[in-house]
């Protein structure tokens, strides 16, 4: 039996579409899946140390890993007319933040390069999102004077005390008229033409069954997941799953793919990649 190595978020939307492959739902064709969950800035790094076969990764980083992986065309997470959240203590416009210090999940996220887009001039600073109070306990000590939020955090905010400043999925609609591919799952070239047709098939397959049969897994989830820094109501995680979880995750639309290649070239233009990448997807 053949082992894939998958490597995925600890997130609601990340699990949703992998638990159906992950809990003999599915039909995997003989192949075994041995998984591992990291953050986001981690899953980026993985992913360019090449040795994850199947990985979740920000579409922003993927230029620089399109030598080593194909992206599949299912999977993604899009924000359409609203994305990850740029929040303060109290109300303030994105433009007063110029020069000032701004939490990030990552300088390797897409959530980062779309706030770069947005506002050009801010110091970055790293602020792991895991567990998830560290992005609203920076912004309270004054180490930063903002955070950007992406996942579950822009649904808990609010709770915490925070207000929006900018949601950069609206700010990039917009600018561009697109949706905002936030992240997408890659897949390893060197597995050969075979290994990579199977596996995205059973990826298809994984995510097609969860979004057939959402209840279900959606009480997997509320049952299994025990994340002591999170905690989503029902009603919340069908929020956050309706965003993120959908349509566009069980196959990659025309819009939304004009979206990845529009994200790519301006990754370019604002130099955090060397030379221009076109995505070319996987089977």
């Amino acid at each position: 039996m053949t082992t894939i190595r998958l490597a995925f978020s600890p997130d609601s939307d990340d699990i949703f579409m992998f638990w159906p492959m992950l809990n003999g739902k599915v039909d995997t064709d003989g192949l075994m899946f041995a998984h591992e969950r990291h953050d986001t800035e981690r899953l980026n790094q993985l992913a360019e140390e090449g040795t994850i076969d199947v990985c979740a990764v920000s579409i922003a980083h993927y230029a620089t890993l399109a030598d080593r992986y194909l992206l599949l065309p299912h999977g993604a997470s899009v924000g359409r007319g609203y994305g990850p959240v740029v929040v303060a203590t109290s109300p303030r416009t994105l433009q007063s933040l110029t020069g000032k210090r701004i939490g990030i999940p990552g300088k390797r996220t897409t959530a980062f390069l779309a706030l770069r887009l947005l506002l050009a001039d801010f110091e970055p600073v790293v602020v792991p999102i895991s567990p998830y109070a560290r992005a609203f306990e920076a912004v309270r000590s004054g180490d930063v004077e903002a955070s950007l939020l992406i996942h579950e955090g822009r649904l808990t905010f609010e709770r915490e005390g925070f207000v929006k400043v900018c949601d950069v999925g609206e700010a990039w609609l917009a600018r561009t008229g697109l949706p905002l591919p936030l992240g997408g799952n890659i897949i390893r070239r060197g597995l050969g033409a075979d290994l990579i047709r199977r596996t995205s098939s059973v990826c298809r397959a994984s995510i097609a069954w969860a979004l057939d049969h959402r209840e279900e897994v959606m009480t997997a989830l509320q049952d299994e997941e025990s994340r002591s820094d999170l905690k989503l109501s029902r009603s919340m995680l069908d929020q956050y799953l309706q965003m993120y979880a959908n349509a566009d995750t069980r196959e990659l639309p025309a819009d939304a793919r004009q979206a990845v290649s529009t994200l790519l070239e301006e990754a370019f233009r604002v130099g955090l990649v060397s030379h221009k990448v076109v995505a070319e997807l996987a089977p």
